[in-house]
C-alpha cells in the first residue's frame, strides 16, 4: 500500500492560517491533497494535524485525519517527527503493509498528481534509492551569495568562501557556481526505512534518507509567508489550475 500522508498544524509565526489560506478560490491545502487524490499510485490520502478547520477541510477532500499529538505542534516541534508518529500511526494502528509513504505539507501547494506517480515509478524501478524529492533550481540563492549580519552589524560571508575554492577566482554571477537546486518540500517519496531509521538521514530533512533522487520542477516552494502567495498562483495558473477549474477535471 502507498499512503499519502499531508502535515499541517493550527499555529503559524510567520503566516497565521497558512494553511487553509485562500489561493485561486480554494484553501492553500487543497492543493497537495487534490495532487494525492489523483496520483494513481497513491491509495489512501492522510492527514495529520490538531486543527479543528484543517480536518473539516481534510474530510471534504476525501482524506482521513491523524489526531497530532500536542508536543508535536509546537513552534519547536520537527515536521520528521510528526511523519514519523503519523507513519507509525498507520502502520501500527491501522495495521497498514506501507511499501511508499509520499509526504507533503499543507503549504505546499506547488505538486501535481503527475510529479507524484513518476517519482513512485523511478523508486519502484530501482531499490537502491531512499527517496524521490522534488527540487526547484534557484541559482539567485547560490550559497556563495548568502550573507549573515556579525556582532558588528556588519555582513559576512555565511559561509567561508573557501568552501567554493579559490577566493580569487569566485564572482558574483549567479550561475558561476552551476546550478543550486533547493528541496521545494512540494513532496518527498520514501521508503518506510528512511523513518524507521530516521537518524541515518542527509540533514536537514532526514526523512529524504541518503540517496535521493531529485524530481526536478520549477519555482517549487512551502509558503511561509504572505507575500509568496502570488508566486504559488502563478505556478498553478501555469499548471492548469484556474479559480473555476483543476488539471484533473479533463
Amino acid at each position: 500500500m502507498i499512503a499519502a500522508l499531508v502535515l499541517g498544524r493550527e499555529g503559524s509565526v510567520g503566516f497565521p492560517g497558512k494553511n487553509t489560506s485562500m489561493v485561486l478560490g480554494r484553501p492553500m491545502m487543497a492543493y497537495p491533497l487534490l495532487a494525492a487524490r489523483h496520483a494513481r499510485s497513491v491509495d489512501e490520502v492522510y492527514v495529520s494535524t490538531d486543527s479543528p478547520r484543517i480536518c473539516e477541510i481534510a474530510r471534504a477532500y476525501e482524506a482521513a485525519v491523524i489526531d497530532r499529538p500536542a508536543a508535536l505542534c509546537t513552534v519547536t516541534a520537527l515536521g520528521e517527527d510528526a511523519y514519523v508518529h503519523g507513519y507509525h500511526y498507520i502502520r501500527d494502528a491501522l495495521r497498514k503493509d506501507v511499501e511508499l509513504i509520499v509526504l507533503l505539507f499543507c503549504n505546499g501547494a506547488t505538486i501535481t498528481a503527475q510529479t507524484i506517480d513518476e517519482g513512485i515509478s523511478i523508486l519502484r524501478g530501482d531499490p537502491e534509492l531512499d527517496s524521490a524529492v522534488t527540487v526547484s533550481r534557484y541559482n539567485m540563492w547560490s550559497p556563495l551569495r548568502a550573507r549573515k549580519v556579525d556582532v558588528n552589524g556588519l555582513l559576512q560571508p555565511f559561509v567561508p568562501f573557501e568552501t567554493f575554492g579559490d577566493p580569487k577566482t569566485l564572482n558574483c554571477d549567479r550561475d558561476s557556481q552551476g546550478d543550486v537546486w533547493f528541496a521545494d518540500m512540494s513532496v518527498s517519496i520514501v521508503r518506510p526505512r528512511c523513518l524507521d531509521a530516521l537518524h541515518e538521514g542527509q540533514l536537514p530533512q532526514k526523512w529524504m534518507g541518503r540517496r535521493i533522487y531529485p524530481l526536478k520542477q520549477w519555482g517549487g516552494l512551502d509558503v511561509d509567508y504572505e507575500w509568496q502567495v502570488p508566486q504559488v498562483e502563478f505556478w498553478l495558473r501555469k499548471h492548469g489550475f484556474t479559480e473555476t477549474a483543476t488539471p484533473y477535471d479533463r
